[in-house]
């Protein structure tokens, strides 16, 4: 197990180093000047679309609206990325990761943006829902089924499967710190709560998600911000040392600049996930009336997982000075932190938090399984053999190490990231149209509307009406 561990290792070491940190750095500053700053000129505009209703199907049948499908992919984003992934960015890279943990936050925003709005685009029917993603414009939008069966295989792997494990052996590490409770055990009662969530599908997953989702966040950003209060002299020092450290001028526990870069973005992408093809999944879910709404939807999603979330956890571990432990890692961390702020109920706290966070990760998760398993072949039968090993693999995560789940989810995450960014940078075209299209509608006063042929040459349109078809119900 260690040689593999140590395999998985070097191969995470060379991806990040040499090839992913650039492709996210490059693309994203790329699209961010392509689409003219639109994850900071349409600030404004993510939080009034993210109001707007579901749209009516022609059967009178009402979809999945913008805050649904909000809240499945900040399900998936707000997990043990926040609570333990940032822990063991600051353990290994030290504070100044925190700074690369918002540069990749502000950049890969812009290609959060491309991708969600191009799943909207590529979205197709499913009965009365819709279902989309990179491997569906893969298939619609470049003609490449076989690249769309190549990371619709991967991200079931990844998120299903993996990423999965991933958040189960947080929450049992995070319950054994805190009462002492076994982690077989709790790995049987993970297993049992998922399978009653996943067996109820999209629509249990999203009504699930859209209530703990939004409260779990506020709260842990209340107790963030009591934290900071309480400490506000610090403040200064504290964002003095995140600068400092990220640039290699003062070191402070990791291993300099490198690791702080890599560590950064590592656990950043992690987290918000822009640019790796998962949340588009959930944006292809939602019924909406242009797909650049759901766009900057999950653009807002980015921020509020990495500049919200992310950087409460970051502010607590670094105030409290425990970051300087060489013993303590991952939520461990976390969980030391907050008792030195609060006292000894803050591990059954952090606890009861990471259950929230990572729990409603693994349904979210098991959904872009499912969607696209759906995607390669719409069967009943891979489709039960897909749920029983996400349950296999929640209780696995539970009782196994937890450098060799994290090892394995960075290299999966790599390869899912690479594949998707080359297919949004073809596309790229097509959604800074679908922006031009939008902007100049708005422009007009108008909420805006897209049809299939709002953009010229536009193929491969399954769920947007032709605007003389339209016309014609009306």
């Amino acid at each position: 197990m260690e040689l593999f561990n140590n395999i998985i290792s070097e191969l995470n070491n060379y991806m990040w180093s040499y090839i992913l940190i650039a492709v996210l750095v490059i693309l994203g500053t790329y699209f961010t000047f392509r689409t003219r700053f639109v994850q900071f000129k349409y600030f404004p505009e993510m939080i009034r679309v993210l109001k707007d209703p579901a749209t009516v199907s022609s059967e009178g049948k009402r979809g999945r609206s913008s805050f649904q499908a909000f809240t499945v992919s900040l399900a998936s984003r707000v997990g043990t990325g926040n609570l333990a992934g940032v822990a063991t960015a600051i353990s290994a890279g030290g504070p100044g990761a925190v700074f690369w943990m918002w540069l990749i936050a502000f950049i890969g925003a812009a290609s959060s943006f491309i991708e969600s709005t191009l799943a909207q685009i590529y979205k197709v029917k499913d009965k009365d829902e819709y279902r989309g993603g990179p491997a569906y414009y893969m298939e619609r939008g470049l003609n490449k089924r076989w690249l769309g069966i190549l990371f619709a295989v991967i991200i079931v792997f990844t998120f299903g499967l993996v990423f999965s494990s991933v958040q189960s052996n947080t929450i049992s590490l995070a319950f054994d710190q805190a009462f002492g409770f076994d982690r077989f055990w709790m790995g049987i009662i993970l297993s049992i709560m998922t399978a009653a969530i996943i067996f109820g599908g999209i629509k249990r997953i999203a009504f699930v998600s859209q209530i703990i989702v939004p409260i779990m966040a506020v709260l842990y950003l209340i107790l963030a911000l009591y934290i900071v209060f309480t400490n506000l002299s610090e403040v200064p020092a504290m964002f003095s040392l995140i600068f400092k450290n990220a640039f290699g001028l003062q070191e402070a526990v990791g291993g300099g600049m490198g690791a702080a870069v890599m560590m950064g973005i590592k656990r950043g992408l992690f987290s918000n996930e822009a640019g790796m093809g998962s949340a588009p999944n959930a944006a292809a879910t939602a019924a909406v009336t242009h797909p650049v709404k759901q766009g900057l939807i999950q653009t807002l999603g980015v921020f509020t997982d990495t500049i919200l979330i992310c950087s409460a956890t970051a502010f607590i571990i670094i105030m409290s000075g425990e970051y300087m432990n060489a013993d303590l890692d991952g939520i461990q961390l976390t969980q030391a932190a907050l008792t030195t702020h609060v006292g000894s109920w803050a591990p059954a706290f952090v606890g009861g938090a990471i259950f929230l966070f990572a729990f409603t990760s693994i349904i979210g998760n098991y959904y872009y399984g499912e969607t696209n398993i759906e995607f390669i072949k719409e069967s009943k039968t891979a489709l039960l053999v897909y749920r029983l090993a996400v349950i296999a693999m929640v209780l696995f995560g539970s009782i196994v190490d937890l450098a060799i789940v994290w090892n394995l989810a960075d290299l999966f995450m790599g390869i899912m990231a690479l594949i998707n960014l080359a297919a949004i940078t073809l596309l790229a075209k097509i959604a800074m149209a679908a922006l031009k299209d939008y902007r100049e509608q708005r422009k007009q006063g108008k909420d805006p509307v897209f049809y299939a042929d709002s953009i010229e040459g536009l193929s491969g349109i399954e769920s947007w009406d032709y605007r003389e078809k339209a016309q014609n119900k009306n």
